[in-house]
């Protein structure tokens, strides 16, 4: 398959392009495009043709459900049979941005977008050119990331062509993503609603909306291989480069320490190493591979640098990342959640 890369300056968008690109969603192609959280794969939500080539161009399992992009909020009618109460505070507050919204699914939407269930994933991004695009195709837009099934979420165009060159229609170019891990998706059909995936927007924040929300407990959980995944990024091992992930968990000063060790110890093993670390830390490490992902105290540049790094990670052709922990509230919930599923729980206590 031809891929054309369509570059656009989010600031300035080329409605010829736009256009462009929406026709090849209406014909049934695959279109890759920047949203504010990573980069999307998407697909006319109606054609179920069109959603199976989502599945094979990532090699991504169909019982993995997907989310359905949306550019105006009156869209959700047509998809849902009902609209919880709740789901007009937090789309006032949160729509256009990084949270999908989990509902009773109507008849228009294909089984294979929601692997059979009974419910549907939706958001509205806030990124000027996924709007752009998905209000000119005139259609709901399936789009999980648009990255081989199982690496590190691509945050900018090089990560997509390098997943899935040749595999997909159009790749639109339009710089890096901003928040760079994926929505917080929310189950709004029980009560209290329940976050399936951490993101963009935090357990703090969406409490302060709701009142009461509780986390599914597979978010922690070592057994999430045996989940019936209501939400991407629920069941199979996400986000992994190809090097083994181990993170190392507790107090800055024993951190440190015990990583430089295990380093050691594996490059005595003949074993290249790479330390993901922070600015307030990168200096303590030696003789490895070492990225720092962000500043601590603004944990949001982790979350936007984390997935570039684990993929820099990847190119410098390490075998092991020995990975700092992070605060497991606010953002560093959804950063530590996408840690865990790349290093599959293997965790280190100190």
């Amino acid at each position: 398959m031809k891929t054309e890369i369509i570059k656009l300056n989010p600031d300035n968008i080329y409605t010829e392009k736009i256009d462009y690109a929406a026709n090849v969603l209406k014909s049934g192609g695959l279109v890759a495009f920047p949203t504010e959280t990573v980069y999307g794969l998407g697909a006319d939500a109606t054609n179920e043709n069109a959603v199976k080539k989502i599945f094979t161009a990532k090699g991504r399992p169909s019982d993995n459900p997907l989310i359905v992009h949306i550019s105006n909020k009156n869209d959700v009618e047509r998809l849902v049979s009902r609209i919880p109460s709740s789901a007009f505070r937090l789309m006032d507050k949160f729509w256009p941005g990084p949270l999908t919204l989990i509902m009773e699914k109507s008849r228009i939407i294909p089984h294979v977008i929601t692997a059979g269930l009974s419910t549907v994933a939706i958001r509205m991004p806030s990124h000027p050119v996924a709007l752009a695009l998905i209000e000119r195709s005139g259609l709901p837009v399936a789009a999980p990331s648009a990255n081989t099934s199982g690496k590190p979420s691509p945050t900018n165009a090089k990560h997509v062509i390098d997943d899935l060159y040749g595999k997909v229609d159009v790749i639109i170019d339009a710089g890096s993503c901003g928040v760079g891990l994926e929505s917080t998706v929310l189950d709004i059909t029980t009560e209290p609603p329940v976050i399936l995936r951490p993101g963009g927007v935090t357990y703090e924040q969406l409490k302060e909306v709701l009142g009461s929300v509780d986390t599914d407990p597979a978010l922690f959980s070592k057994d999430f291989m045996n989940a019936t995944p209501k939400s991407p990024g629920m069941k199979y091992k996400h986000y992994s480069p190809k090097a083994e992930v181990i993170i190392i968990k507790g107090k800055s000063e024993k951190v440190a320490g015990r990583i430089n060790k295990m380093a050691e110890e594996l490059r005595l093993n003949g074993l290249k190493v790479g330390i993901l670390a922070t600015e307030q830390t990168k200096a303590l490490y030696r003789d490895a591979e070492i990225i720092s992902a962000g500043d601590r105290e603004h944990l949001e540049t982790i979350a936007s640098n984390l997935f570039k790094a684990l993929r820099e990670f990847d190119k410098r052709g390490v075998d092991v990342i020995l990975a700092e922990s992070v605060e497991n509230s606010g953002i560093g919930l959804a950063i530590m959640n996408r840690l865990n599923k790349a290093a599959g729980y293997n965790i280190i206590e100190v």
